[in-house]
């Protein structure tokens, strides 16, 4: 009623039977122990995904300065050696070098300290090719780190643009192949890791076309002026003769070929030691086990300190993890069962998460929870058992929360002007219905985002700040109820009884996502502030009234509502009541959703 107003089931564990299928359980590596105490330390004080992030960054930054110094050689050779100057005014500097190389050696000892606590090495194909590529880095890097930065720090050995590549595409074009093939895979390590990185947040999804092709672009570009400058100086005779052989450079190749070999041996070493170690505890904690049950009376035999998620990959149980089992999303989460002294408390990463959906008590983060002993999950989100499913899934873009307008529109008593009709009209009278509404939505710059029977659900802001998506939503509603009566006027004899509709408008935060199973995905938005939209077209439907808009629709459009009467109504589910507007005289529209109301 209008007042006027001034202002899953839960899955037992079987213990009494063995559970030892082949099928359904598997033994993986065992649980790495804890870090040495400094890297513990070290750990608590400072988070190491940041610190990867912020390692990768400066990396990615040197390699897109790179990028843009080769593809100055599409201009000329003294461009790039130009390019060059500027290039090493930084890198080169001792700050830059500290920065730099710093960097290098933190993301490598990270990047080594993660596989190390993996527990197993089941993952994505997009984890498991980031990890591969970032362990060719180093092996493609070496050589040309030992030929440029060591050669001048050891022996003095200036290198300029011409006599580099002059030397990996004349002397040695072997080194060239290899050369442009390590910077692909450092290009593409590091696109893939900013694409984790960001992919959540608001505004990637709109820049990643553009910057899709920037990253496409910049490699090439990069690469046709390495090996074009290459091309011309294989046809250019040398203006000088090489340098004689001499003793002092005969030492200096032979020291740089041993610091060669020391660097490829010494990362090899490194890799290898890391697999060891996993290996080593594999032996010493063989039978220290557990089982995670899941529904449907599957289980999965691991070793202590897994994570579920981890268990699931390992299992070949569909699971979501949509951030990658970074404790970034909620996907993942499982509702446990059993004994509560098998589950550790949620650290601060966990508990985060968990709040900011409002999880109740037994939910937990499957990327994140290591049970101590035997354990009974329930995915909270279930994903189809069929991998084409999964992966489909997988795909989908992440979900993110965003303050939208949402309106829903419906044709009053469709049902009784329709039901002595024959199909067809009906049909045809829907089709030019559904064609104005959409034309209004997307003209005003809305989104489309269902049709419903006769009634239509229209999002906006999705793409824009939300006071434009305000406004949008105020100017469809207008050319809505103005086409409208254009209908009625063209169906005229057809229906005697005036074509009238019923539209409602809230604005309010709502979850945003690809949503849906093959052909029928699409970005839509659920929660709160969408079913209010839905109550208001009825109560427009129940009003008599063309419009119901709630006061913070207007507040969004940045709508002065001062001389409107407003009304304080309930809504099905929701504790408080809500101010709303019933056909207000809105401001007139024009053409533009930004300009076209003004307050």
């Amino acid at each position: 009623m209008l007042r006027s107003s001034e202002s899953g089931p839960v899955v037992a564990a079987d213990r009494s039977r063995p559970r030892v299928p082949h099928d359904d359980t598997r033994v993986s590596m065992l649980r790495l122990a804890s870090l040495p105490a400094p890297l513990t330390a070290l750990s608590s004080r400072l988070s190491r995904r940041r610190l990867r992030i912020a390692t990768g960054l400066v990396m990615f930054v040197f390699v897109t300065t790179h990028l843009f110094n080769h593809a100055l050689n599409l201009i000329s050779l003294p461009a790039a050696e130009a390019g060059l100057q500027w290039f090493a005014t930084f890198w080169g500097s001792a700050l830059g070098g500290v920065l730099l190389y710093g960097a290098v050696l933190s993301h490598v000892g990270l990047a080594l300290i993660a596989l190390y606590r993996r527990c197993t090495l089941r993952m994505p194909p997009g984890e498991a090719m980031q990890l591969l590529l970032g362990l060719l880095v180093p092996l493609l890097l070496i050589d040309h780190v030992v030929g440029t930065r060591i050669a001048y720090m050891l022996y003095g050995l200036q290198v300029t643009y011409e006599s580099a590549i002059r030397s990996m595409w004349v002397e040695t074009p072997l080194a060239g192949v290899r050369q442009s093939v390590a910077l692909v895979v450092v290009w593409v390590h590091g696109c893939i890791g900013l694409h984790f990185w960001l992919r959540g947040r608001d505004w990637y999804r709109d820049a990643m076309p553009t910057l899709l092709v920037a990253a496409a672009l910049l490699p090439v570009l990069a690469l046709l002026g390495f090996s074009e400058t290459g091309r011309l100086l294989a046809e250019t005779p040398v203006s000088a003769p090489p340098p004689a052989d001499t003793p002092a450079r005969a030492s200096a190749e032979t020291g740089l070929r041993l610091a060669r070999m020391a660097l490829y041996g010494l990362f090899g070493g490194l890799v290898a030691g890391t697999l060891g170690l996993r290996e080593l505890r594999l032996w010493r904690e063989r039978g220290a086990s557990i089982v995670v049950r899941y529904p449907g009376e599957r289980s999965v035999r691991v070793l202590r300190g897994f994570t579920v998620l981890e268990a699931s990959r390992l299992g070949g149980i569909p699971h979501y993890a949509v951030c990658g089992g970074k404790g970034r999303c909620s996907t993942c989460r499982v509702e446990v069962f059993g004994d509560p002294a098998t589950c550790d408390p949620p650290d601060a990463l966990e508990k985060a998460t968990l709040e900011r959906v409002g999880a109740p008590p037994r939910v937990r983060l499957a990327c994140q929870l290591r049970p101590r002993g035997d354990i009974t999950v329930v995915p909270v989100l279930s994903p189809p058992h069929r991998r084409s499913r999964l992966a489909e899934a997988r795909d989908a873009s992440p979900g993110r929360e965003q303050e939208i307008a949402v309106m829903f529109c419906d044709i009053r008593n469709f049902t009784g002007m329709t039901e002595k009709r024959l199909p067809y009209d009906t049909v045809f009278l829907l089709n030019r219905y559904f064609s104005l509404v959409g034309h209004a939505v997307e003209s005003s710059g809305g989104r489309v985002d269902k049709f419903i029977g006769d009634g239509v659900m229209a999002l906006f802001g999705i793409d824009g700040p939300p006071r434009e998506g305000g406004r949008a939503a105020l100017l469809a509603a207008q050319r809505i109820m103005a086409e409208i009566d254009v209908l009625h006027r063209e169906f005229a004899r057809e229906f005697p009884a005036p074509l009238r509709i019923a539209i409602g408008i809230h604005a309010g935060p709502a979850i945003v996502g690809v949503m849906g199973f093959g052909r029928a995905r699409s970005l839509t938005a659920i929660g709160d502030t969408v079913n209010v939209a839905s109550r208001l077209e009825s109560v427009a439907k129940e009003q008599n009234a063309t419009l119901v808009i709630s006061e913070p629709a207007m507040r969004m459009a940045q709508i002065d509502t001062a001389g409107f009467a407003a009304h304080v109504i309930e809504i099905r589910g929701r504790a408080r009541q809500l101010r709303v507007f019933v056909d207000p005289p809105l401001p007139p529209g024009t053409n533009s959703p930004a300009s076209g109301l003004s307050a």
